[in-house]
């Protein structure tokens, strides 16, 4: 299940991200959240799957029309391709008026699973 990323789970968030070799600085990463807290057009969604810890994070572009995701971070346990698959399956059906799209090293992703029945 995708959850909004809140002031409360900032951290866990953090923790997801610095997973990524673009938010390996800190500061690079606290600019993130920052950027994501005061914007609606730049989205940070937490992933967990009911009753577990949360095991993921997608940073979303929010706009009229689409929506393109700009990156997306698994916990080491959990970078099955399944668990990717779920991620983005969710954001396409919780955005049906919505283009789904990504950044290059996404877009394959993306259009391979935003219309799949997982």
């Amino acid at each position: 299940m995708l959850i909004e990323c809140k002031k409360d789970n900032e951290k866990i968030a953090m923790g997801l991200l610095s997973y990524l070799d673009d938010f390996k600085n800190i500061n690079v990463l606290k600019e993130e959240i920052e950027l994501n807290k005061n914007s609606r057009e730049f989205q940070l969604y937490l992933y967990r799957e009911l009753n577990s810890n949360f095991i993921g994070v997608i940073g979303i572009q929010n706009y009229k029309d689409f929506i393109v995701v700009r990156y997306l971070s698994l916990s080491p346990n959990y970078r099955q391709l399944r668990y990717k698959g779920k991620i983005i399956h969710e954001l396409a059906c919780n955005n049906p008026d919505k283009r789904i799209t990504a950044l290059p090293e996404f877009t394959k992703l993306v259009e391979y699973f935003k219309n799949k029945e997982l």
